[in-house]
Order: structure tokens, then sequence, then C-alpha cells
């Protein structure tokens, strides 16, 4: 569905080298999706990158991203879920780890509203937030965000092309501090 062009993403991969050959070619294709939407891709790819914080891979996917016409409230999406699931991972991969029973009856106290009143849509919210939360390795996040994006009407293939980009992101980042 989504074919994104992506002129700054090609001109950072040509300079990776030959031990990155292989993250050359993935990041290649991470504008090409048979599942996401154009807001869904750039969404995932957005909140992904904000979250990986790789200051270059940033400024080439955001520069991208605004001359392809993705919309601020987008951006403001991307960056929201950036910024709670970086608390949210690290708080749930914490009670989840620990195993105590104790710590799943406190209450979070964690401010996360703008999760339910997103800007763009809930689906694509999700996506990206499952795409932060694998990022993350959060299995309690990675389980209920996977589980609310099917009940938003999405697919398995959605869920396994929004990690799919977090991952080429992921790698993508290291490439270009190598």
């Amino acid at each position: 569905m989504a074919q994104l062009t992506l002129p700054q993403i090609d001109a950072l991969r040509e300079t990776f080298g030959e031990p990155a050959k292989d993250m050359k070619l993935n990041l290649g294709a991470l504008g090409a999706s048979d599942f996401l939407d154009d807001e869904q891709l750039w969404g995932v790819a957005l909140a992904s990158a904000f979250f990986i914080n790789e200051t270059r891979l940033t400024d080439a996917l955001t520069a991208d991203a605004k001359a392809g016409g993705a919309p601020e409230a987008l951006f403001d999406d991307a960056r929201a879920a950036a910024v709670l699931m970086g608390m949210n991972t690290i708080y749930y991969r914490f009670r989840h780890l620990v195993g105590k029973e104790s710590y799943s009856q406190k209450a979070a106290r964690l401010r996360m509203t703008y999760m339910s009143r997103p800007k763009t849509s809930k689906a694509t919210f999700e996506l990206m937030s499952l795409a932060i939360a694998a990022l993350a390795g959060c299995e309690l996040c990675i389980k209920n965000h996977e589980a609310s994006i099917l009940q938003h009407g999405l697919t398995e293939d959605h869920v396994h092309d929004a990690v799919r980009v977090a991952a080429i992101l992921q790698g993508a980042a290291v490439a270009v501090r190598s």
C-alpha cells in the first residue's frame, strides 16, 4: 500500500560501508509496505527514529516526511509515542521482570492521557507504540499494543511490518554511528 520517497534516507544509506551492505539494502526497502498505508508507515518510522535518537537518521527521515507531505499531527503523535513509550517501557518492563504480584497491584501513577486521544488515528498511534515497545524489549507492552492493534481492525501483517520498520531503523542507527 505505501510507497514512500526517501531521498534523504537514500543519501544517508549511501554513506554506509561494506560491513553495512545488508543494512544499506534493508534501509533502501524502508519506504515500501504491502500492508501499512502512508500515514502508518511515516508514523512508525518517525516514532522509531525519535525513540532511537540518532540525529542524522532522525533529521533525514524528518526531512523526507515533511517533503512527502506528512501532516504535523503525525509528527506530534510520533513524538508523543516516543516520549510516553520511553517511560512506559521502563516501568512495565520492571514490573514484568520482577514478577511480583505486589508491584502489579500498585497504581502506576504515570500520566499518559495522550495515548487515548491521538491527533491521527488510534490504530496508527498503537502501531507507533508497538514499534517502540519492540525497540525497548518490553514484553508486556508488546503484547498489549499488539492486541490493541488487532482490536482496531488491523492484522498481524500490519504488526509485522511495524516491527520490521523499527528493526531496520535500529540497524541503520548502528550503521550511521559505525
